[in-house]
């Protein structure tokens, strides 16, 4: 069976929207984040070469390894972010007929669903960095391209918090209290970051476009 990130966009279209809740939002937040990365490494290429940003060449090139590295590394979290849910639903399943059935049960799901939280954690951590790099190009790339560096952004701004709602959701059922707090507060601090970032780009641009 073909990995999620190798389905064609067709093909990802059709499962997602199929009656298996995977590929669900930690999924798709993923596969935001990894168009992110792609969009900005468009705009990083179609910047490279141009007379008018020689000034930038060098720094171009370092973009588009970066966002590269960030493109392999979501589109490994569609797969990863699944097979997460699949071992959470596994361990739902296991026997609970004897008491110790019942604490490996449990023991079982408290421990894939700290996976299943910290996967997409991982994700919101990652879009919410590659949006400094999304600003960088959006401010010194090819002007040309300026609103698809936004679009970028923006489907980062969507990685984070899309992944950061699976984060919560997962952590409704855990009992390590002083690990949930950790990473709610965590969650926080990126959620907040990631619409800062947001916002200030898209307010440059207005100044830009209007």
């Amino acid at each position: 069976m073909k990995q999620l990130s190798e389905l064609s966009v067709k093909e990802f279209l059709l499962v997602t929207a199929g009656d298996d809740p995977v590929p669900g939002g930690g999924s798709v937040s993923a596969l935001c984040g990894a168009l992110s990365a792609a969009l900005g490494q468009m705009v990083a290429q179609l910047t490279i070469g141009k007379k008018k940003y020689a000034d930038q060449e060098e720094n171009m090139k370092e973009m588009v390894a970066v966002f590269n590295s960030y493109l392999d590394e979501f589109a490994k979290a569609i797969d990863a972010d699944s097979n997460a849910y699949d071992a959470v639903f596994s361990a739902f399943k296991l026997p609970k007929e004897s008491e110790e059935e019942k604490v490996l049960r449990t023991q079982k799901i408290q421990e894939a669903t700290k996976i299943a939280a910290e996967i997409p954690l991982q994700v919101a951590q990652k879009a919410c960095k590659i949006m400094d790099f999304i600003n960088i190009i959006a401010k010194t790339g090819n002007q040309n391209a300026v609103t698809d560096a936004c679009v970028a952004m923006m489907c980062a701004r969507t990685a984070v918090l899309g992944a950061l709602l699976n984060v919560k959701i997962n952590l409704i059922t855990l009992h390590d209290t002083e690990y949930v707090e950790k990473l709610k507060k965590e969650a926080q601090l990126l959620e907040e970051k990631a619409v800062e970032k947001e916002q200030k780009l898209l307010d440059w641009l207005k100044l830009i476009v209007n």
